[in-house]
């Protein structure tokens, strides 16, 4: 005889909770947006700042490491340039001065390389043309190859801040203004690694090793590019709605958040209508060129202290041993290094007195800091105290560029801060273009006059500041 055992029947209540057990099970592996559609901007935003991000901001850091040290090469090549082809002081400016053309030139074409086929293939044919035309200027048979080479390498360099650009599209809203601060350091990363290697290769391999050598780091980005994720918006404002879904898939698994349920929609973007001409329309026309000018100075005066200092420690050299050809000794490099490692604490040092000061303030006070640096530059002549004043000089100096950098598309409307920072980028350029004709052709015949100008400029650039509109204080 068998014998049932007693068993409770499913009741309506019972049915009411398993449902809204299942629902509860259901929400642990997904987030609903209360809308039925959202942005890959809300996605991004959703997900936070996780190990997807990480991976990315190691990748995109070693674009401006290597775009740091292409340019930190430039003051290290120009005297070892002297003694293999007896090159005058203003054929060695010219190496410097055709990079900044070409990136002048080539701004355009890689922004509408990377819209047309996106962000990831433009990026990834940089770095083999890159590495390519490094190793091909390691073997330059004569100075004009050098100079068209170098000027290539300017072309190619030109698409760095298309990784910028890819970067802030897979960035929550919250966390770009810190992930700006973090691709800082790696430019300053990239110079302080030039300055090492140049201690290692140099020596005994000459400025030759030391340019193929250069371009290790874009190297391994060039390697790694096949793991780079194309950006989510911009297979979304393509009409590629599927890409788009898989790439947020993949920043929510990495960051092991859940996938939003909804419909995705392409995020607005600024009007087309918005042209160059805007940013010099009645409201803007005097805002526009106070910046201009500011990020002009800034980029003139940064990379003419870069080389600068390489010209003064050589000059070291040249009044020691008169009738040789000196280029640069271990305690030259060393003290490179030093001063190179100052940008480090400039820029955590701009961080702090943004937030109290506001950046308008921090800028001008960072100016008149260079400023004064420059009046002692002139003055002093013992090797602890040209070190040391050059050392706070460029502290200051790339702190300008950190500040600049963030206070400018918050001055500017929504819909024309992409053409108003991309406008102020090529004044920059232009800045570092005319800068090898004073750090290198000028500070030959005077060197009072040629760092006196750099002072004259950083003090115009103050003034220029102190009329900016004002911005709310704090990091942003």
């Amino acid at each position: 005889m068998y014998y049932l055992n007693e068993t409770t029947l499913p009741s309506t209540e019972n049915f009411a909770q398993r449902d809204a057990h299942a629902s509860n099970l259901e929400l642990k592996t997904v987030s609903i947006n209360p809308d039925d559609t959202y942005t890959v901007q809300q996605a991004i935003n959703a997900f936070g700042f996780g190990w997807f991000h990480v991976k990315l901001s190691l990748l995109v850091g070693l674009c401006w490491m290597s775009d740091s040290m292409e340019m930190a090469i430039l003051s290290i090549i120009g005297p070892a340039l002297f003694c293999e082809w007896n090159v005058s002081k203003l054929q060695q400016a010219s190496v410097t001065t055709v990079v900044f053309l070409g990136m002048m030139i080539s701004s355009s074409f890689w922004t509408q390389l990377s819209n047309r086929y996106g962000r990831k293939s433009a990026l990834t044919l940089f770095g083999v043309l890159l590495v390519l035309y490094s190793i091909l200027s390691s073997v330059a048979p004569s100075y004009a190859w050098l100079l068209t080479l170098r000027g290539l390498v300017g072309f190619t360099i030109g698409c760095v801040p298309q990784s910028v650009t890819l970067y802030a599209e897979f960035l929550p809203t919250k966390h770009k203004g810190k992930c700006v601060v973090l691709m800082d350091c790696f430019w300053a990363l990239g110079a302080c690694f030039e300055v090492v290697l140049a201690l290692v290769v140099y020596p005994y391999f000459g400025w030759r090793g030391l340019l193929g050598l250069s371009a290790t780091p874009l190297l391994i980005f060039t390697l790694l590019s096949p793991w780079l994720s194309e950006s989510a918006r911009y297979h979304s404002n393509n009409g590629r709605n599927d890409k788009a879904l898989k790439v947020l898939e993949q920043i929510a698994q990495n960051n092991k958040r859940h996938m939003l349920i909804g419909r995705l929609i392409a995020d607005e973007e600024p009007s087309s209508t918005e042209s160059f001409r805007s940013l010099l329309s009645p409201n803007l026309y005097r805002t526009t060129l106070l910046l201009w000018f500011i990020w002009l100075a800034s980029a003139f005066c940064y990379y003419g202290l870069v080389l600068v200092t390489t010209e003064l420690l050589v000059a070291r050299n040249k009044e020691k041993y008169p009738n040789d050809c000196v280029t640069f000794m271990t305690s030259d490099f060393m003290d490179l290094l030093w001063i190179t490692l100052s940008e480090f604490p400039g820029i955590l040092l701009t961080i702090r007195v943004i937030k109290f000061f506001g950046k308008k303030k921090t800028i001008v006070l960072q100016y008149l800091v260079l400023v004064l640096c420059t009046l002692v530059l002139t003055t002093v002549s013992s090797r602890f105290a040209t070190s040391a004043t050059l050392f706070i000089a460029r502290g200051a100096i790339s702190g300008i560029f950190q500040a600049i950098y963030v206070y400018t598309p918050e001055i500017y409307p929504a819909a024309l801060r992409s053409i108003g920072v991309s406008g102020c980028s090529v004044l920059a350029r232009l800045g570092a273009m005319l800068t090898p004709f004073v750090a290198q052709v000028l500070m030959e015949s005077s060197r009072v006059q040629a760092v006196s100008i750099y002072g004259f400029v950083g003090l115009l650039a103050a003034i220029a500041c102190a009329f900016l509109p004002r911005e709310n204080v704090g990091y942003h």
